[in-house]
């Protein structure tokens, strides 16, 4: 090995051990934000990220041990730094690019488990090279930090407590400070300028001067301009906001008629809000129903709970075609809530609480006329909104002649898919369920209650109803309502198999929408795919 005098100093060592713990841990975390606007932060997109850094940490453990017992250089070991580090501040520039283009080479090309593959395949091209290369960093400082047999094991028991301590650190600064401060793309950056810093330090300390440090630091600069806006809708240039926040990308788009969020790039809308003050053609529409199935005529107050508030679309819907609404929204991120007021005309008389929905059931002791569950977000439906357990809790809040409704989002018409899933789970707890499907999406409402005259309540209150855009949408659900026959199929806390479940539905739903522009390209080739697009 190569007498560095720098390597006698412990600390030094001991410091790189940490840095590299904590940016491993970074760019995991980084990664799930990157991936998440195109393949949804789901149980299944972060088994594939731990799996796959999993698999790059256990090749650069193997190469690294091997690389120090054959040649122990640590001139080599910080050079791997340095390529790492710049790979990794790459990753904000080119990322992205990577990410859309292997979904959609995939998309034309494979025909199940679309995100299963496109998810590990930008896993394995975009994150996988870096941190094998910092793999290599514990195997060759156990190399040269140990100096006799007697040292051993209180060396790499400190080297392992420096690596863990920094993993530590390098999981909460992600999560709650930098990517919710700064972005996802800074992010990479920040920690790409630590692990360069950190083999800069060596080098110039020895008074070494290698090819890879000038052009290094060129490539970090060019990164830093170019890589700092994080911008994962780099094809729309019309966005009133794009943002991250601790939970969620969030992207706010408007034209003349309405004012769209959406937390995906590539599924679709979560909220949507019609500057003409009219019905909004979406889900929202049929929930209408369910404050006439729970006496909302009859009543001189109506207390409503929403879970899973999102802009407040439902709530500002209610708000204007009933005066007698009294509506409590929960919704788990603050941002959102923020959006909600600023861009979707969310009343400030109309409180949002952050908090889970679950959790915030176990804490309020209070009973609802309604309750309206929408907390299902394409793939990513928590679990424990999903169970017996917690539609038990949500019927103990609700009064003897209450309502729940809930938007089911990912309706596929198959036998045992996700919504027949819920359907069973909540008819082994409510006596009356009924199901309507709305127009043109995959969603299908559901309306549970004990009370087996509110469907009755529905009839009688829609027909009070003055001709209006609402009336002729209570006529539509009444037409297509139907009662929902249970199966089986039920959810408890212990097995609930939503991501699962979900994933089928959603790469369903891609497979259609891509088979219309596969027969573009097999008819007329890539010119006239692009040409279409």
């Amino acid at each position: 090995m190569k007498d560095r005098k720098i390597l006698k100093n412990k600390f030094y060592l001991y410091l790189t051990e940490f840095f590299a713990g904590m940016s491993v841990m970074a760019v995991e975390l980084g990664a799930s934000r990157l991936l998440a606007p195109y393949f949804s932060s789901s149980q299944i997109v972060w088994t594939i990220i731990i799996g796959t850094i999993m698999i790059a940490m256990a090749l650069g453990n193997l190469y690294g041990g091997r690389s120090a017992d054959k040649n122990p250089d640590p001139d080599k070991l910080y050079g791997r730094i340095i390529i790492a580090a710049i790979w990794i501040a790459a990753i904000p520039v080119a990322g992205k690019y990577l990410i859309t283009g292997i979904a959609v080479a995939l998309i034309f090309s494979i025909n199940s488990n679309f995100l299963i593959i496109a998810a590990f395949a930008a896993c394995m091209v975009v994150f996988v090279f870096p941190l094998f290369l910092l793999g290599t960093v514990t195997p060759s400082l156990v190399k040269y930090t140990v100096s006799s047999m007697d040292e051993s094991g209180t060396v790499v028991g400190r080297l392992n407590a420096a690596n863990t301590i920094g993993s530590i650190i390098g999981t909460f600064v992600p999560t709650f400070v930098s990517i919710p401060a700064v972005g996802t793309a800074i992010t990479f950056l920040i920690f790409a300028g630590i692990l360069l810093a950190l083999a800069f330090v060596y080098f110039i300390s020895e008074k070494i001067f290698v090819k890879k440090m000038p052009v290094s630091a060129v490539l970090f600069v060019i990164c830093c301009i170019f890589g700092h806006n994080g911008s994962f809708a780099f094809w729309q240039d019309d966005l009133s906001y794009e943002g991250e926040s601790v939970y969620n990308y969030l992207q706010v788009s408007e034209n003349d008629r309405q004012v769209i969020l959406s937390t995906n790039v590539l599924f679709g809308v979560q909220s949507v809000y019609r500057k003409e003050k009219e019905l909004t053609g979406m889900y929202y529409d049929y929930a209408m129903a369910a404050p006439f199935m729970a006496g909302v005529k009859e009543k001189d107050k109506m207390d409503t709970l929403i879970l899973g508030m999102g802009t407040g679309t439902f709530a500002t819907q209610c708000r204007r075609y009933f005066d007698n609404m009294n509506i409590t929204g929960v919704e788990i991120d603050e941002s959102i809530t923020d959006l909600a007021r600023k861009y979707f005309e969310l009343s400030e008389e109309v409180p949002v609480v952050t908090y889970d929905g679950r959790a915030y059931l176990n804490a309020d002791d209070k009973k609802y006329d309604l309750i309206m569950v929408d907390a299902y977000q394409d793939i990513t439906i928590p679990f424990q909104m999903s169970s017996v357990e917690f539609f038990s809790l949500v019927k103990q809040h609700l009064n003897d002649d209450g309502v729940m409704v809930v938007n089911m989002n990912m309706r596929s018409g198959e036998d045992g898919d996700i919504t027949a899933y819920l359907a069973d789970t909540i008819a082994s707890v409510f006596d009356n369920v009924y199901t309507v499907d709305v127009s043109g999406s995959s969603n299908r409402e559901l309306y549970a209650f004990s009370d087996a005259t509110c469907l009755e309540r529905f009839e009688n209150e829609r027909q009070s109803e003055e001709a209006s855009d609402l009336y002729r949408m209570m006529g539509h659900v009444s037409d297509n309502i139907l009662k929902y026959n249970p199966g089986q199929l039920i959810m408890t806390d212990d097995k609930a198999p939503v991501e699962l479940l979900g994933m089928k539905v959603i790469d369903s739903l891609i497979g259609e929408e891509a088979s219309f522009y596969k027969d573009i390209y097999k008819e007329q080739g890539l010119k006239g795919l692009l040409e279409w697009l």
